[in-house]
């Protein structure tokens, strides 16, 4: 688009106000049949004309002359004395077609919105004559929202405050004094987030690593994980180690729920052992003529034995009397199989054919027929039933001996990283708390809340969450989230509304898997948060992404964000990223992004009528979560006290 020579060069005073024209991100008016074109100018730049005129009696001299790129945005409907903005485009310009700088009712109907999308102030327009910029948060949180830009370009604020001001509007447009019925849970890897919302909602819950003063113990029972995160924790592989992990953690479960599940999975452990023996004796004497099958299996009929042992004591004394007392004989007479092939501590004589028949025998007659045909109920390994996660390591080691063939050498590394876990101080009060000091539904109305005790914000502080289990934790809080909002609905006929707000999230949805050891859990992570992104809207559930790095943010999360708050973004990688991620036409308008100052931000997608620069509001200081940049010349000119005393820090750290 030309300018004319006799446009504004700065301001603009035919608006009706003193308007700041041209300014790259600002408005202009194509008039049209429809009403009145929006478009969003994206570059201004200047240009050699041609000559006025061709005449020989005058010098054809080369002038300068203005010119905008425009971006056609919306379209502007005038609606009785109001004007009515409309998402796209129904004409577009013609060549020779006029350009008029909206006024001031005009900017404030672009910018603000219509009907319910002004219902959540963010803040003012720099651009739009500090008109204000309102959203609906039915769009803002329910198609997931990004908010991206540098360390100290005031995101964890903005954060903060949308949170916050959404309460506050809620609380505004309700008649009665109790508050809003929200549901924030704040994933806070930085503990950025305890001093924000202090005082000022009763309902606000925090949970921490240890105790403190206003603040719940965090737990994440290793009894809610599910067989994923319990492989990814392990790091089992799919050969022999994942099979056999997942089939403890069936037996542990349905021992705690009911003797017809545990039964109904004993005959099929039974019927498994039948297998592996009637292949030995298919082979036999193969099967047995070097020295390592020969171990295996005195090693497969003594992890038989001490299952059955170990079966017998889950079942109760009274009920299955006859059942225990054969558990008890079939142990036994295996038991002196083994005994009267052993030479030495761990050293065997050839079994011979009657070996194997015998055991064969008393699982297939004597044992079998006492145990249901089929079980009327039983949980899987990802049921969230609770059990004694201190059995595990020892239920591995007997289904590994009663496999044989070496695999009590591949759960070894399963059951040491287990056995870590149990007895690391760190670890152990985060997911394995006292036997019955949470059910399930202690957990989810802890982070959800109830009708007796609704929680409005959930803040989980994770910054002292030991390394080895932190992904893994934050996998289990979204997925039972978003399991439970599942199961919501289909009781319901309704969604609950919830939003996950998760900062640094990059660290969580990295879209490669360079963590290391830890690389199974964070993808294990990285999956839980993309299927929240791909599926959470239909059950109620929105996600909030807080992020300094969108370069290393998985693409599946970042393409199910339909709105963006992006501030000041100076990393190249990180800037062709987010410009992937818009229009090819709003490309342009991205170009701000290296010096936009602190608090202000480009907003558009979904939440948005049209792209546009946006101050967020003020924050007081109180309310701001703790991200603020160190202080160093303060304290080296001790321009304020900074007393350093390491015995209480110690002592905490060390118990």
């Amino acid at each position: 688009m030309r300018l004319t020579l006799d446009a504004p060069q700065s301001i603009a005073l035919n608006a009706g106000v003193p308007t700041a024209f041209p300014r790259v991100n600002s408005y202009v008016l194509l008039p049209n049949e429809a009403g009145a074109t929006v478009g969003l100018v994206s570059r201004i730049w200047v240009t050699e004309a041609g000559p006025v005129s061709s005449d020989d009696r005058f010098v054809a001299l080369p002038f300068p002359t203005r010119r905008l790129a425009v971006t056609p945005v919306g379209t502007l409907l005038l609606d009785g004395e109001n004007y009515q903005l409309e998402r796209g485009v129904t004409a577009l310009p013609g060549v020779g077609d006029i350009a008029l700088i909206p006024s001031a009712s005009q900017l404030k109907s672009i910018v603000e919105g219509n009907g319910e999308d002004r219902r959540l102030l963010l803040g003012t327009a720099p651009f739009g004559n500090n008109s204000r910029v309102m959203v609906d948060p039915d769009k803002l949180f329910g198609r997931h929202l990004a908010v991206l830009g540098n360390t100290g370009s005031g995101k964890s604020c903005t954060v903060a405050g949308l949170v916050r001001w959404s309460m506050e509007a809620a609380q505004a447009q309700m008649s009665e004094k109790v508050g809003p019925r929200s549901r924030f849970i704040i994933l806070d890897p930085n503990g950025e987030y305890g001093a924000a919302f202090q005082g000022d909602y009763k309902n606000v819950r925090r949970f921490v690593v240890g105790k403190e003063e206003g603040a719940v113990s965090l737990a994440v029972p290793a009894w809610l994980w599910n067989g994923q995160e319990w492989s990814a924790f392990t790091d089992a592989k799919p050969g022999s180690q994942r099979p056999l992990l997942l089939k403890s953690l069936r037996t542990l479960r349905n021992a705690m729920v009911g003797d017809d599940a545990f039964l109904g999975l004993m005959r099929r452990t039974v019927g498994g052992h039948l297998t592996l023996l009637r292949q030995m004796r298919a082979g036999y004497p193969q099967s047995v003529q070097e020295w390592r099958d020969n171990k295996s299996l005195a090693e497969q009929l003594a992890g038989i034995a001490s299952g059955l042992r170990s079966d017998r004591d889950k079942l109760d004394d009274q009920s299955y009397m006859e059942l225990r007392a054969a558990l008890t004989s079939v142990a036994g007479h295996i038991e002196g199989v083994l005994a009267g092939k052993e030479w030495s501590p761990g050293k065997y004589n050839t079994f011979q054919q009657t070996d194997i028949d015998q055991p064969i025998s008393w699982l297939a007659d004597d044992l079998l027929p006492l145990l249901p045909l089929e079980a009327t109920y039983e949980l899987g390994e990802d049921n969230p039933t609770e059990f004694d996660i201190s059995a595990l390591p020892i239920r591995l080691n007997e289904m590994a001996i009663a496999q044989g063939s070496g695999a009590v050498q591949h759960v070894e590394p399963l059951v040491n990283r287990i056995e870590v876990m149990l007895s690391d101080s760190r670890m152990r009060p985060i997911v394995s708390p006292e036997p019955g000091s949470i059910s399930l539904l202690d957990f989810l109305a802890g982070f959800l809340g109830d009708d007796s005790s609704h929680r409005q914000v959930v803040i989980v502080d994770l910054s002292l969450v030991p390394s080895d289990v932190v992904h893994i934790a934050v996998s289990v809080i979204a997925r039972l989230t978003f399991e439970a909002l599942q199961r919501y609905r289909k009781a319901n006929a309704k969604p609950l509304p919830t939003t996950i707000v998760l900062e640094e999230a990059h660290t969580f949805v990295r879209k490669d898997g360079e963590y290391g050891l830890s690389a199974p859990a964070a993808d294990t992570c990285r999956q839980t948060f993309e299927r929240v992104a791909r599926e959470g809207r239909k059950f109620g559930l929105g996600l909030v992404l807080s992020s300094q790095r969108p370069s290393e943010l998985s693409p599946t999360v970042l393409a199910q964000c339909n709105s963006f708050l992006l501030h000041r973004l100076v990393n190249d990688t990180d800037q062709a990223l987010v410009r992937k991620l818009v229009p090819d036409a709003l490309g342009e308008l991205l170009g701000e992004l290296p010096t936009l100052p602190s608090q202000q931000a480009i907003l558009l997608g979904w939440a948005a009528p049209l792209p546009v620069l946006v101050r967020m509001r003020d924050l007081p200081k109180h309310q701001r979560p703790q991200s603020d940049d160190p202080d160093y010349w303060d304290v080296w000119t001790r321009k304020v006290d900074r007393p350093v005393n390491w015995q209480p820090i110690v002592e905490d750290w060390q118990t």
